[in-house]
């Protein structure tokens, strides 16, 4: 192992144990390594950031957090709420999956998973504290249900895993999230009925499809907004960063004039916060790309491919070893650095096991979903417990038989890769 990567690695694990800023962690650690090499001018650093965010597919990341921001001001998630309720609330345990199923809808649609938390959450997590659910159990499943649209399309880290391992398809990285995301979700749901069968909860009235229809009614619109940014990708008629445009000047047009939900006066905070946002990604994502440099220049993904086979020949034992590599890193990194700097070391070692780069996508995506629900670094448990009013000590155990079955989908998702690649292959993009 070269000087370079051990001082690179030993900075990191420093800095980050000091809690600095990830940003700072990143930038400060690839300089240092730079540095030590001898071999390369710092200013290699400050080149890679730039050309790391000049890309016109990371465009679209800025509008599809401007459109999440739109639709979790208005009333989306209140009609697709309502949807959910008239779906599945007269089964035992219903709001528990009233809660999963507006997240995965929401998610589909925003394509944040704080924002879901925090749009969802609002309405769902005082309801179930009413009905007996108690707050933390109501929390945590809210937290856990949102990382749903870190699979269902559209979705940012999507779009950055797409840049990361080299230009694969975004359309198609779109499409084999589907499966997987409900996937999920229906997992989420397996632990809900589990916790209503021991409680003996009971359903919150009968089925009636006239509500169903009515309440389909009123959230066509927000729904449509999937199908349309999908079906125009799949189509060609336009690219993922115009979908993203598309889909900023449809949240508007729909919240602002036809639901009538955001007056003017809120749009300049919406797009303060818009743009903290995209700032924020955007820094994470110069600096990932200067460590990534570092990283090729001392040869670690080579290196770490040799130590990783050297350990087993067996395929299912090297996926077993890199989901655990990801499970701690994502309890710790936030998903966007996280994907920038470990695709292109574990992505070779994926090429040497034969699998497709659009299948280990979804396999990252899905394994960094769950760090967003487990402490220490947790953005949707942190944003969860502000919205449920309570704390992660409270909450922490009510997450655990959902995180047990998000790692159960999680290895359906790795072992059987036709849940991934069956829709992309089907409509040709893969």
């Amino acid at each position: 192992m070269s000087a370079p990567f051990m001082i690179l690695c030993m900075a990191f694990a420093s800095m980050m144990l000091l809690s600095a800023p990830i940003v700072s962690v990143i930038a400060l650690s690839s300089a240092l390594a730079i540095m030590a090499s001898g071999n390369a001018p710092l200013e290699i650093a400050a080149t890679s950031m730039a050309q790391g965010v000049d890309s016109f597919a990371l465009l679209a990341i800025p509008f599809f957090i401007l459109s999440g921001t739109i639709m979790g001001r208005g009333a989306m998630a209140k009609r697709l709420i309502d949807l959910a309720l008239a779906l599945v609330s007269p089964f035992p345990g219903g709001l528990a999956y009233v809660n999963t199923l507006a997240c995965t809808l929401f998610g589909s649609i925003s394509g944040s998973a704080a924002a879901a938390v925090s749009s969802i959450g609002t309405f769902m997590i005082p309801q179930m504290s009413e009905k007996g659910y108690g707050k933390n159990f109501a929390t945590a499943l809210t937290v856990c249900s949102s990382t749903t649209g870190m699979l269902i399309p559209p979705s940012n880290t999507m779009i950055v895993y797409s840049v990361a391992a080299g230009g694969v398809s975004i359309g198609a990285m779109f499409m084999a999230g589907i499966l997987p995301g409900l996937l999920f979700a229906l997992l989420i749901m397996v632990a809900s009925f589990v916790y209503a069968f021991r409680r003996g909860a009971r359903g919150e009235g009968a089925f009636r499809l006239r509500l169903v229809w009515q309440t389909f009614k009123r959230a066509f619109l927000s729904l449509f907004l999937v199908v349309f940014v999908m079906g125009g990708i799949l189509c060609g008629i336009f690219t993922a960063t115009e979908s993203a445009a598309i889909s900023v000047a449809y949240a508007f047009v729909l919240e602002a004039l036809v639901y009538r939900d955001i007056s003017p006066k809120e749009f300049p905070k919406i797009l303060a916060d818009s743009a903290r946002t995209t700032g924020i990604v955007m820094l994470i994502v110069g600096a990932s790309c200067a460590m990534s440099w570092v990283l090729t220049m001392v040869n670690a993904p080579q290196e770490i491919v040799g130590a990783i086979m050297g350990i087993s020949q067996d395929k299912i034992a090297v996926l077993l070893i890199i989901n655990l590599i990801l499970l701690v890193a994502g309890t710790f990194m936030d998903m966007t650095p996280a994907i920038l700097i470990f695709t292109p070391i574990f992505l070779p070692v994926a090429a040497e096991l034969g699998l497709d780069k659009i299948h280990f996508g979804i396999i990252m995506v899905a394994n960094l979903s769950i760090g967003l629900c487990t402490p220490p670094v947790g953005t949707c448990l942190f944003v969860g417990c502000g919205v449920g009013k309570t704390d992660i000590g409270g909450v922490a155990p009510k997450l655990v038989p959902f995180v047990l079955a998000m790692i159960a989908a999680l290895a359906l998702i790795t072992f059987c890769p036709q849940l991934s690649m069956w829709l992309p292959k089907a409509l040709g993009l893969a």
